[in-house]
Protein backbone atom coordinates (compact mmCIF):
# COMPACT_ATOMS: atom_id res chain seq x y z
CA UNK A 1 0.00 0.00 0.00
CA UNK A 2 3.04 2.24 -0.35
CA UNK A 3 3.27 5.39 -2.46
CA UNK A 4 5.96 5.47 -5.16
CA UNK A 5 7.53 8.69 -6.44
CA UNK A 6 9.67 9.36 -9.50
CA UNK A 7 11.03 12.79 -10.39
CA UNK A 8 11.24 13.33 -14.14
CA UNK A 9 14.09 15.13 -15.88
CA UNK A 10 12.15 18.42 -16.02
CA UNK A 11 11.08 18.51 -12.38
CA UNK A 12 7.65 16.89 -12.78
CA UNK A 13 6.96 14.45 -9.94
CA UNK A 14 5.09 11.23 -10.70
CA UNK A 15 3.29 10.00 -7.59
CA UNK A 16 1.34 6.75 -7.57
CA UNK A 17 -0.42 4.35 -5.24
CA UNK A 18 -0.78 0.72 -6.33
CA UNK A 19 -4.21 -0.70 -5.42
CA UNK A 20 -4.17 -4.27 -6.78
CA UNK A 21 -7.73 -5.11 -5.72
CA UNK A 22 -9.18 -2.55 -8.17
CA UNK A 23 -10.10 -2.96 -11.82
CA UNK A 24 -9.66 0.75 -12.54
CA UNK A 25 -7.05 3.50 -12.55
CA UNK A 26 -7.66 7.14 -11.65
CA UNK A 27 -5.01 9.51 -12.94
CA UNK A 28 -4.40 13.15 -13.63
CA UNK A 29 -2.14 16.16 -13.89
CA UNK A 30 -2.19 18.56 -10.95
CA UNK A 31 -0.49 21.90 -11.51
CA UNK A 32 0.25 24.43 -8.78
CA UNK A 33 -1.37 27.31 -10.64
CA UNK A 34 -4.85 28.70 -10.23
CA UNK A 35 -6.89 31.83 -9.76
CA UNK A 36 -4.47 33.02 -7.09
CA UNK A 37 -1.75 33.32 -9.73
CA UNK A 38 -3.68 35.77 -11.89
CA UNK A 39 -3.11 39.50 -12.09
CA UNK A 40 -6.09 41.85 -11.67
CA UNK A 41 -6.70 41.99 -15.43
CA UNK A 42 -6.30 38.21 -15.78
CA UNK A 43 -9.04 37.16 -13.38
CA UNK A 44 -10.78 34.09 -14.82
CA UNK A 45 -8.00 33.10 -17.25
CA UNK A 46 -6.97 29.95 -15.33
CA UNK A 47 -10.56 28.71 -15.52
CA UNK A 48 -10.91 29.77 -19.19
CA UNK A 49 -7.75 27.83 -20.10
CA UNK A 50 -9.03 24.73 -18.32
CA UNK A 51 -12.23 24.91 -20.38
CA UNK A 52 -10.31 25.31 -23.62
CA UNK A 53 -8.25 22.19 -23.01
CA UNK A 54 -11.17 20.03 -24.12
CA UNK A 55 -11.89 22.04 -27.27
CA UNK A 56 -9.30 20.40 -29.46
CA UNK A 57 -5.56 19.86 -29.85
CA UNK A 58 -3.21 19.53 -32.80
CA UNK A 59 -4.01 15.80 -32.91
CA UNK A 60 -7.61 15.59 -31.73
CA UNK A 61 -10.80 17.56 -32.23
CA UNK A 62 -13.09 18.19 -29.27
CA UNK A 63 -15.33 15.38 -30.50
CA UNK A 64 -12.43 12.98 -30.85
CA UNK A 65 -11.30 13.68 -27.27
CA UNK A 66 -14.76 12.80 -25.97
CA UNK A 67 -15.19 9.78 -28.24
CA UNK A 68 -11.80 8.22 -27.49
CA UNK A 69 -12.15 8.29 -23.72
CA UNK A 70 -15.80 7.24 -23.74
CA UNK A 71 -15.19 4.44 -26.24
CA UNK A 72 -12.95 2.94 -23.57
CA UNK A 73 -15.70 3.39 -20.97
CA UNK A 74 -13.74 6.10 -19.22
CA UNK A 75 -14.45 9.62 -18.03
CA UNK A 76 -12.41 12.80 -18.18
CA UNK A 77 -12.77 16.24 -16.62
CA UNK A 78 -10.91 19.19 -15.14
CA UNK A 79 -11.28 21.68 -12.31
CA UNK A 80 -9.78 25.05 -11.41
CA UNK A 81 -9.19 26.13 -7.83
CA UNK A 82 -7.56 29.07 -6.11
CA UNK A 83 -4.14 27.42 -5.97
CA UNK A 84 -4.31 24.43 -8.34
CA UNK A 85 -5.73 23.30 -11.66
CA UNK A 86 -6.45 19.62 -12.25
CA UNK A 87 -6.97 17.55 -15.40
CA UNK A 88 -8.07 14.03 -14.52
CA UNK A 89 -9.53 10.80 -15.87
CA UNK A 90 -10.73 7.40 -14.69
CA UNK A 91 -10.54 4.29 -16.85
CA UNK A 92 -10.37 0.51 -16.68
CA UNK A 93 -6.93 -0.69 -15.62
CA UNK A 94 -5.75 -1.69 -19.11
CA UNK A 95 -6.59 1.75 -20.57
CA UNK A 96 -4.50 4.03 -18.38
CA UNK A 97 -1.97 4.64 -21.21
CA UNK A 98 -4.74 5.96 -23.48
CA UNK A 99 -6.04 8.22 -20.72
CA UNK A 100 -2.58 9.59 -19.95
CA UNK A 101 -1.95 10.25 -23.64
CA UNK A 102 -5.20 12.23 -23.92
CA UNK A 103 -4.50 14.16 -20.72
CA UNK A 104 -0.98 15.03 -21.86
CA UNK A 105 -2.31 16.05 -25.26
CA UNK A 106 -4.93 18.47 -23.91
CA UNK A 107 -2.46 19.79 -21.33
CA UNK A 108 0.40 20.53 -23.72
CA UNK A 109 -1.18 20.90 -27.17
CA UNK A 110 -4.46 22.72 -26.64
CA UNK A 111 -5.10 24.50 -29.95
CA UNK A 112 -7.18 27.41 -28.63
CA UNK A 113 -8.80 27.81 -32.02
CA UNK A 114 -10.37 31.29 -32.31
CA UNK A 115 -13.77 29.87 -33.25
CA UNK A 116 -13.77 27.47 -30.30
CA UNK A 117 -12.53 30.23 -28.00
CA UNK A 118 -15.48 32.46 -28.88
CA UNK A 119 -17.91 29.59 -28.40
CA UNK A 120 -16.44 28.74 -25.00
CA UNK A 121 -16.38 32.40 -24.01
CA UNK A 122 -20.19 32.37 -24.30
CA UNK A 123 -20.35 29.18 -22.22
CA UNK A 124 -18.28 30.73 -19.42
CA UNK A 125 -20.31 33.94 -19.50
CA UNK A 126 -23.39 31.76 -18.97
CA UNK A 127 -21.60 29.97 -16.14
CA UNK A 128 -20.84 33.32 -14.46
CA UNK A 129 -24.47 34.37 -14.85
CA UNK A 130 -25.66 31.05 -13.42
CA UNK A 131 -23.35 31.41 -10.40
CA UNK A 132 -24.68 34.91 -9.81
CA UNK A 133 -28.21 33.50 -9.88
CA UNK A 134 -27.33 30.82 -7.29
CA UNK A 135 -27.32 32.53 -3.88
CA UNK A 136 -25.40 29.71 -2.18
CA UNK A 137 -22.62 30.16 -4.77
CA UNK A 138 -22.65 33.95 -4.79
CA UNK A 139 -22.50 34.25 -1.01
CA UNK A 140 -19.20 32.33 -0.95
CA UNK A 141 -17.69 34.53 -3.68
CA UNK A 142 -18.70 37.56 -1.64
CA UNK A 143 -17.23 35.94 1.47
CA UNK A 144 -13.85 35.62 -0.26
CA UNK A 145 -13.97 39.30 -1.12
CA UNK A 146 -15.02 40.17 2.44
CA UNK A 147 -12.03 38.23 3.78
CA UNK A 148 -9.26 39.24 1.38
CA UNK A 149 -10.39 42.36 -0.47
CA UNK A 150 -8.28 43.08 -3.57
CA UNK A 151 -5.90 40.15 -3.03
CA UNK A 152 -6.26 37.38 -5.66
CA UNK A 153 -7.86 35.14 -3.01
CA UNK A 154 -10.63 37.74 -2.79
CA UNK A 155 -11.65 37.30 -6.43
CA UNK A 156 -13.97 34.79 -8.06
CA UNK A 157 -12.36 31.82 -9.81
CA UNK A 158 -14.72 32.34 -12.75
CA UNK A 159 -13.70 35.96 -13.24
CA UNK A 160 -16.08 38.75 -14.20
CA UNK A 161 -18.23 39.10 -17.29
CA UNK A 162 -16.30 42.21 -18.29
CA UNK A 163 -12.88 40.55 -18.14
CA UNK A 164 -13.96 37.27 -19.73
CA UNK A 165 -15.75 39.20 -22.46
CA UNK A 166 -12.49 40.85 -23.49
CA UNK A 167 -9.82 38.23 -22.81
CA UNK A 168 -7.70 37.32 -25.84
CA UNK A 169 -6.05 34.13 -27.02
CA UNK A 170 -2.62 35.72 -26.59
CA UNK A 171 -3.33 36.61 -22.97
CA UNK A 172 -4.47 33.06 -22.20
CA UNK A 173 -1.33 31.63 -23.80
CA UNK A 174 0.88 34.09 -21.95
CA UNK A 175 -0.66 33.06 -18.62
CA UNK A 176 -0.21 29.36 -19.46
CA UNK A 177 3.42 29.82 -20.46
CA UNK A 178 4.08 31.70 -17.23
CA UNK A 179 2.48 29.11 -14.96
CA UNK A 180 2.38 25.62 -16.49
CA UNK A 181 5.91 24.52 -15.60
CA UNK A 182 7.30 21.14 -14.64
CA UNK A 183 8.43 22.28 -11.20
CA UNK A 184 4.78 23.03 -10.37
CA UNK A 185 3.33 19.76 -11.64
CA UNK A 186 2.43 16.41 -10.16
CA UNK A 187 1.24 13.52 -12.30
CA UNK A 188 -0.61 11.21 -9.95
CA UNK A 189 -2.45 7.93 -10.26
CA UNK A 190 -4.06 5.32 -8.05
CA UNK A 191 -5.31 1.87 -8.97
CA UNK A 192 -4.11 -1.34 -10.57
CA UNK A 193 -1.05 -0.58 -12.76
CA UNK A 194 2.74 -0.57 -12.72
CA UNK A 195 4.50 2.57 -11.44
CA UNK A 196 7.58 2.21 -13.64
CA UNK A 197 5.54 1.88 -16.83
CA UNK A 198 3.44 4.86 -15.79
CA UNK A 199 6.47 7.05 -15.00
CA UNK A 200 8.14 6.11 -18.29
CA UNK A 201 5.01 7.08 -20.22
CA UNK A 202 4.79 10.39 -18.34
CA UNK A 203 8.42 11.16 -19.21
CA UNK A 204 7.75 10.49 -22.88
CA UNK A 205 4.56 12.55 -23.02
CA UNK A 206 5.42 15.43 -20.68
CA UNK A 207 9.21 15.54 -20.63
CA UNK A 208 9.41 18.50 -23.00
CA UNK A 209 7.68 20.88 -20.58
CA UNK A 210 10.12 23.47 -19.21
CA UNK A 211 11.06 23.03 -15.55
CA UNK A 212 10.53 26.70 -14.65
CA UNK A 213 10.24 27.74 -11.04
CA UNK A 214 7.86 27.69 -8.11
CA UNK A 215 5.15 30.41 -8.05
CA UNK A 216 5.99 33.65 -6.27
CA UNK A 217 2.82 34.45 -4.40
CA UNK A 218 1.91 37.53 -2.42
CA UNK A 219 0.77 36.56 1.11
CA UNK A 220 -2.82 37.62 1.80
CA UNK A 221 -3.91 39.89 4.62
CA UNK A 222 -7.22 39.02 6.28
CA UNK A 223 -9.10 42.34 6.17
CA UNK A 224 -12.60 41.58 7.49
CA UNK A 225 -15.44 43.49 5.90
CA UNK A 226 -19.06 42.98 4.88
CA UNK A 227 -20.20 42.18 1.34
CA UNK A 228 -23.94 41.87 0.73
CA UNK A 229 -26.28 41.70 -2.24
CA UNK A 230 -30.03 42.04 -1.89
CA UNK A 231 -32.06 39.74 -4.14
CA UNK A 232 -35.80 39.01 -4.32
CA UNK A 233 -35.51 35.62 -2.61
CA UNK A 234 -37.44 33.93 0.18
CA UNK A 235 -34.31 33.47 2.28
CA UNK A 236 -31.14 35.19 3.40
CA UNK A 237 -27.95 33.19 2.75
CA UNK A 238 -25.14 34.19 5.11
CA UNK A 239 -21.47 33.37 5.68
CA UNK A 240 -19.49 34.37 8.76
CA UNK A 241 -15.72 33.77 8.42
CA UNK A 242 -12.61 34.22 10.59
CA UNK A 243 -8.90 34.17 9.80
CA UNK A 244 -7.47 30.72 10.49
CA UNK A 245 -4.27 28.69 9.99
CA UNK A 246 -3.20 27.60 6.50
CA UNK A 247 -2.49 23.99 5.62
CA UNK A 248 1.24 24.28 6.38
CA UNK A 249 0.53 25.42 9.95
CA UNK A 250 0.73 22.66 12.60
CA UNK A 251 -2.58 23.94 13.99
CA UNK A 252 -4.39 22.80 10.84
CA UNK A 253 -5.46 19.63 12.66
CA UNK A 254 -6.82 21.63 15.59
CA UNK A 255 -8.74 23.76 13.09
CA UNK A 256 -10.28 20.70 11.47
CA UNK A 257 -11.42 19.35 14.83
CA UNK A 258 -12.90 22.73 15.83
CA UNK A 259 -14.76 23.08 12.52
CA UNK A 260 -16.17 19.58 12.90
CA UNK A 261 -17.37 20.27 16.44
CA UNK A 262 -19.07 23.50 15.39
CA UNK A 263 -20.84 22.33 12.27
CA UNK A 264 -19.43 19.17 10.78
CA UNK A 265 -22.41 16.86 11.11
CA UNK A 266 -25.79 16.20 12.66
CA UNK A 267 -24.28 15.93 16.15
CA UNK A 268 -22.45 19.26 15.83
CA UNK A 269 -23.26 22.22 18.04
CA UNK A 270 -24.67 24.38 15.27
CA UNK A 271 -26.86 21.67 13.77
CA UNK A 272 -28.28 20.72 17.13
CA UNK A 273 -28.84 24.25 18.44
CA UNK A 274 -29.82 26.12 15.28
CA UNK A 275 -31.77 23.50 13.37
CA UNK A 276 -32.87 20.75 15.74
CA UNK A 277 -33.73 22.75 18.86
CA UNK A 278 -34.87 26.03 17.29
CA UNK A 279 -35.80 25.18 13.69
CA UNK A 280 -34.22 28.38 12.40
CA UNK A 281 -32.95 26.92 9.14
CA UNK A 282 -32.73 23.83 6.98
CA UNK A 283 -29.01 24.04 6.18
CA UNK A 284 -26.19 25.10 8.49
CA UNK A 285 -22.57 23.96 8.46
CA UNK A 286 -19.06 25.10 9.23
CA UNK A 287 -16.01 24.91 6.97
CA UNK A 288 -12.27 25.22 7.22
CA UNK A 289 -10.71 26.50 3.97
CA UNK A 290 -6.92 26.29 4.00
CA UNK A 291 -4.40 27.80 1.58
CA UNK A 292 -0.62 27.54 1.77
CA UNK A 293 -0.24 30.68 3.89
CA UNK A 294 -3.75 31.50 5.13
CA UNK A 295 -7.06 29.95 6.01
CA UNK A 296 -10.63 30.56 7.06
CA UNK A 297 -12.99 29.10 9.61
CA UNK A 298 -16.52 29.93 8.62
CA UNK A 299 -20.18 29.12 8.98
CA UNK A 300 -22.85 29.06 6.28
CA UNK A 301 -26.59 29.13 6.88
CA UNK A 302 -29.78 30.13 5.07
CA UNK A 303 -32.98 31.22 6.76
CA UNK A 304 -36.15 33.25 6.30
CA UNK A 305 -36.12 37.01 6.91
CA UNK A 306 -38.05 36.75 10.17
CA UNK A 307 -35.44 34.38 11.60
CA UNK A 308 -32.34 36.19 10.30
CA UNK A 309 -31.55 38.23 13.38
CA UNK A 310 -32.06 35.33 15.78
CA UNK A 311 -30.03 33.02 13.54
CA UNK A 312 -27.02 35.33 13.66
CA UNK A 313 -27.34 35.85 17.42
CA UNK A 314 -27.55 32.12 18.15
CA UNK A 315 -24.82 31.22 15.66
CA UNK A 316 -22.50 33.77 17.25
CA UNK A 317 -23.24 32.42 20.72
CA UNK A 318 -22.61 28.82 19.63
CA UNK A 319 -19.27 29.79 18.12
CA UNK A 320 -18.25 31.69 21.25
CA UNK A 321 -19.27 28.75 23.41
CA UNK A 322 -16.40 26.79 21.88
CA UNK A 323 -14.01 29.34 23.39
CA UNK A 324 -15.39 28.59 26.86
CA UNK A 325 -15.62 24.82 26.94
CA UNK A 326 -14.92 21.83 24.71
CA UNK A 327 -15.77 18.34 25.95
CA UNK A 328 -13.68 15.20 25.58
CA UNK A 329 -16.65 13.48 23.92
CA UNK A 330 -16.95 16.18 21.23
CA UNK A 331 -13.26 16.01 20.42
CA UNK A 332 -13.34 12.21 20.24
CA UNK A 333 -16.35 12.34 17.92
CA UNK A 334 -14.68 14.91 15.64
CA UNK A 335 -11.47 12.90 15.53
CA UNK A 336 -13.38 9.76 14.56
CA UNK A 337 -15.04 11.57 11.65
CA UNK A 338 -11.78 13.07 10.41
CA UNK A 339 -9.94 9.73 10.62
CA UNK A 340 -12.78 7.96 8.82
CA UNK A 341 -12.62 10.52 6.01
CA UNK A 342 -8.89 9.92 5.58
CA UNK A 343 -9.21 6.15 5.53
CA UNK A 344 -12.23 6.16 3.22
CA UNK A 345 -10.07 7.78 0.54
CA UNK A 346 -8.21 4.48 0.38
CA UNK A 347 -11.38 2.83 -0.94
CA UNK A 348 -11.63 5.08 -4.01
CA UNK A 349 -8.98 5.38 -6.70
CA UNK A 350 -10.15 8.87 -7.64
CA UNK A 351 -10.14 10.14 -4.05
CA UNK A 352 -6.75 8.60 -3.37
CA UNK A 353 -5.13 10.03 -6.53
CA UNK A 354 -6.42 13.49 -5.64
CA UNK A 355 -5.26 13.09 -2.04
CA UNK A 356 -1.67 12.10 -2.81
CA UNK A 357 -1.33 14.73 -5.56
CA UNK A 358 -2.48 17.56 -3.30
CA UNK A 359 -0.37 16.33 -0.39
CA UNK A 360 2.74 16.28 -2.56
CA UNK A 361 2.04 19.76 -3.95
CA UNK A 362 1.50 21.04 -0.41
CA UNK A 363 4.36 19.34 1.45
CA UNK A 364 6.72 17.89 -1.16
CA UNK A 365 5.93 14.41 0.16
CA UNK A 366 2.99 12.11 0.84
CA UNK A 367 2.56 11.53 4.59
CA UNK A 368 1.57 8.04 5.65
CA UNK A 369 -2.05 7.69 6.71
CA UNK A 370 -0.83 6.53 10.11
CA UNK A 371 1.15 9.78 10.50
CA UNK A 372 -1.90 11.90 9.72
CA UNK A 373 -4.07 9.85 12.06
CA UNK A 374 -1.51 10.34 14.83
CA UNK A 375 -1.58 14.12 14.31
CA UNK A 376 -5.36 14.11 14.57
CA UNK A 377 -5.22 11.90 17.66
CA UNK A 378 -2.77 14.30 19.32
CA UNK A 379 -5.27 17.19 19.31
CA UNK A 380 -6.50 18.00 22.82
CA UNK A 381 -9.71 19.70 24.00
CA UNK A 382 -7.65 22.53 25.48
CA UNK A 383 -5.95 23.19 22.12
CA UNK A 384 -9.32 23.34 20.41
CA UNK A 385 -10.75 25.70 23.03
CA UNK A 386 -7.66 27.92 22.89
CA UNK A 387 -7.87 28.21 19.09
CA UNK A 388 -11.57 29.09 19.31
CA UNK A 389 -10.79 31.77 21.88
CA UNK A 390 -8.04 33.24 19.73
CA UNK A 391 -10.16 33.27 16.58
CA UNK A 392 -13.49 34.42 17.97
CA UNK A 393 -12.54 36.70 20.85
CA UNK A 394 -9.54 38.50 19.38
CA UNK A 395 -10.51 39.11 15.75
CA UNK A 396 -13.48 40.49 13.85
CA UNK A 397 -15.29 38.28 11.32
CA UNK A 398 -15.82 38.81 7.63
CA UNK A 399 -19.48 38.66 6.67
CA UNK A 400 -21.42 38.10 3.46
CA UNK A 401 -25.12 37.81 2.74
CA UNK A 402 -27.32 37.33 -0.32
CA UNK A 403 -31.08 37.44 -0.65
CA UNK A 404 -33.78 38.95 1.55
CA UNK A 405 -31.69 41.06 3.92
CA UNK A 406 -34.31 43.20 5.64
CA UNK A 407 -34.29 41.12 8.83
CA UNK A 408 -30.51 41.03 9.30
CA UNK A 409 -28.71 42.99 11.98
CA UNK A 410 -26.03 45.44 10.86
CA UNK A 411 -22.49 44.20 10.29
CA UNK A 412 -21.34 46.23 13.29
CA UNK A 413 -23.84 44.41 15.51
CA UNK A 414 -22.85 40.99 14.18
CA UNK A 415 -19.13 41.72 14.49
CA UNK A 416 -19.75 43.15 17.95
CA UNK A 417 -20.57 39.67 19.24
CA UNK A 418 -16.91 38.81 18.75
CA UNK A 419 -13.94 41.24 18.80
Amino acid sequence: MSVEITRLSNGINVVTHFMPHLETVALGIWVKAGARDEGPEENGIAHFLEHMAFKGTKRRSAQQIAEEIESAGGEINAATGMETTTYYARVLKHDWALALDILADIFTESALEPEELERERDVILQEIAAAHDQPDDLVFDLAQQACYGDHPLGRSILGTSELIGGVTRDRILAWRDRNYWGSRMVVAAAGNFDHRDFAAAAEKLLGAIAEGQEPQRQPPVFSPAAQTEAKPLDQAHVVLAFAAPGYRDPEIYVLQVLSNILGGGMSSRLFQEVREKRGLCYSVFSFGSAYEDAGQLGVYAATSPEHSRELMDITSEVMLSAAREISDAEVARAKAQLKASLVMNLESASARADQIARQFLAYGRVPAIATLVAKIEAVTPEEVRALAERLFKATAPAFSAVGQLSGLSSYATIAGHFA
